[in-house]
């Protein structure tokens, strides 16, 4: 069974945000809420973590996963940015935008599309996520918990344990999480294209 966590959604405590930082550690993988419905979780180093959560979803080798990072600073470790890109991220983050952009030697074979060698990144508004990536250090690998058959995400803890009790290890509800999942702007062309619509407003990349 999964350990559920309450966690304040303006004022994390520091002690749950420690006990997820060393489940992750520990090669967890967490359902989280999220600005845009919950994700699925785990460290950047994991082995195991990508292959559940595609296991979980059935998604194939080609989904892209997200680097969820704390900052502009870190996202540039993880991915390449021309000074194009860079502004236009700056202006919209944080917030619900996933940008998929060409990943860096850093980021490990599994995590990137095999052939396009690109990965999404973004950077959320939540305090609670942000305060658990200051702990955790470096990005969280994550992928929307949409199940399949759906096209929405799961937005209430309550519901993510009912379906998911014995598929992950912690569970955590802070009371708030939004409604709808990312947009989605695909940036590894050199221009910007909406491959979909959700939470963040598409105009400024049209």
């Amino acid at each position: 069974m999964a350990r559920y966590l309450d966690v304040h959604p303006h004022d994390p405590q520091p002690r749950a945000i420690a006990q997820l930082a060393a489940m992750l550690a520990d090669d967890a993988l967490i359902a989280y809420p999220t600005d845009s419905g919950y994700a699925l979780g785990c460290r950047f180093g994991s082995t195991s973590g990508p292959e559940r959560i595609r296991t979980i979803r059935r998604l194939d080798d080609r989904h892209h996963f997200t680097l969820v990072c704390s900052e502009l600073a870190q996202m540039g470790h993880v991915v390449l940015l021309d000074n194009r890109a860079f502004r236009a991220i700056k202006a919209a983050t944080p917030g619900p935008y996933t940008f998929i952009l060409p990943a860096t030697k850093e980021v490990p074979r599994r995590l990137a599309h095999p052939k396009k060698r690109t990965v999404g990144v973004r950077i959320p508004a939540s305090r609670f996520v942000r305060a658990l990536l200051a702990e955790v250090g470096e990005p969280i690998v994550s992928s929307t918990l949409i199940l399949p058959g759906d096209d929405q995400p799961l937005t209430e803890g309550w519901v993510v344990q009912s379906e998911l009790d014995r598929s992950v290890d912690a569970i955590v509800d802070t009371g708030e999480t939004g409604q709808e999942p990312t947009t989605v702007v695909d940036w590894s062309e050199g221009e910007p294209e909406i491959v979909r619509v959700g939470a963040g407003d598409p105009a400024p990349f049209e």
